[in-house]
């Protein structure tokens, strides 16, 4: 028997997986990870934070201010997270 929807476990899908493809693309074009923001919602940076796939190396916390894969990022304040590109 199923449980009932209100009791079921929801998986959310970390934004780890699009967010990597984006930057790897920007990358790709010739950007670099210093003229790139992510601007995430609180729900994402709570995500990524929490996500125990990723190698400690792809978040760091430095002088107050995180980074993913080198990308500075900004918490909450947007709908949907985005990768802003110059």
């Amino acid at each position: 028997m199923k449980a009932p929807p209100s009791t079921a476990k929801t998986s959310v899908r970390s934004p780890a997986v699009r967010l990597r493809a984006d930057i790897e693309a920007a990358i790709a074009e010739g950007l670099d990870c210093e003229d790139m923001t992510l601007r995430l919602t609180l729900g994402d940076v709570s995500r990524l934070k929490t996500d125990a796939t990723l190698a400690v190396s792809d978040i760091s916390f430095v002088d107050g201010e995180m980074r993913f894969l080198g990308v500075r990022v900004e918490q909450g304040g947007v709908p949907a997270s985005v990768l802003s590109r110059p």
